[in-house]
């Protein structure tokens, strides 16, 4: 459900009334606390069948919560959903878990420290190898690094670290029926280091990592110039992009596809799939928040989980 006092369980209840599809297609549960979700459903579909069952994480009552305010109680329900729904994707219980936005601050102000969805659940399904990628379409954008502090990147961005993401984004571009992905590669540095003059990170790490990658068979170029990378003449040539950090990638995608896109964790023994947003704690409860981004990513868990039980 995400965190409470956000838009999750307003987008979830709101979503799910309003497109019987997904009912039919799948069996559907939401993680949380029941209180606030049956309270969710009244409040913004009132006259719709609820297509959902709800499964228990947390006992926070709607007089408890204060929409849009940040709460070390919001951000313990919200972590306590969200690990119940992926230990029972981890043991089977269900095929795929789809995230609502959580708030950082929310779990770090419970004395809990967490960086995201991503880690946390990679830490549950004792997953080392993984990574964020998000998508809208033929824009897929995966990141070697995530939720560390931008001083931190270089240090990060390792040789090893850039192959092993750029082969979790060729494996999931192919998994999409893709036989032969292109993959374009960002420099760490502005102008790709200028030939080591504006940083040597690119010219001694990102283009011996894309050699091992076009020796292991892939199709890739790069270091580009992450500023321009993104424009349309460039981008459209390429199934997938390697970002070297957060924001390289988020701010561009963004701007592109914010309303749709659909963050996937690659790597994973399950299957998972979360909105592109926050918690948007400035429209929470008002019934107007967009829910097109949850849908994506409702239609891509199921697409997926479809196809992994067609093939088991």
């Amino acid at each position: 459900m995400g965190d409470p006092a956000g838009i999750g369980p307003e987008i979830i209840v709101r979503l799910l009334a309003s497109s019987p599809q997904f009912s039919e297609k799948a069996e559907l549960y939401v993680y949380g606390c029941p209180d606030i979700l049956e309270d969710a459903h009244t409040r913004f579909c009132p006259c719709a069948e609820r297509r959902f069952q709800i499964v228990p994480t947390g006992s926070m009552k709607v007089s408890e919560l204060v929409f849009g305010k940040l709460s070390a109680q919001c951000g313990l329900e919200a972590l306590m959903a969200v690990k119940k729904a992926a230990k029972d994707a981890l043991n089977g219980k269900v095929d795929a878990i789809v995230t609502a936005p959580m708030n950082k601050a929310a779990v770090n102000l419970a004395g809990i420290p967490f960086t995201g969805h991503t880690e946390l659940i990679a830490e549950i399904c004792s997953t080392t190898r993984f990574a964020m990628m998000q998508s809208a379409g033929n824009l897929r954008v995966a990141f070697v690094t995530t939720h560390i502090a931008l001083a931190d990147v270089p240090r990060f961005c390792t040789f090893d670290r850039i192959v092993e993401t750029a082969c979790l984004l060729d494996d999931a571009i192919r998994a999409e029926g893709i036989a032969s992905p292109k993959l374009a590669v960002a420099a760490i540095n502005p102008h790709a280091g200028e030939n080591g003059h504006m940083g040597t990170e690119d010219e001694q790490v990102v283009k011996p990592a894309i050699r091992k990658m076009l020796e292991l068979g892939m199709n890739v170029e790069g270091p580009f110039p992450p500023d321009t990378l993104f424009i349309e003449s460039t981008r459209n040539r390429f199934d997938g992009i390697l970002s070297m950090y957060h924001d390289q990638g988020h701010i561009p995608f963004k701007m592109l596809a914010f309303d749709r896109g659909v963050n996937s964790t690659l790597g994973l023994p399950i299957i998972r799939t979360s909105v592109d947003h926050g918690t948007a704690f400035d429209i929470a409860g008002k019934g107007c928040a967009d829910y097109n981004s949850l849908s994506e990513a409702f239609r891509i868990a199921c697409k997926r989980a479809a196809a992994r039980r067609e093939h088991a």
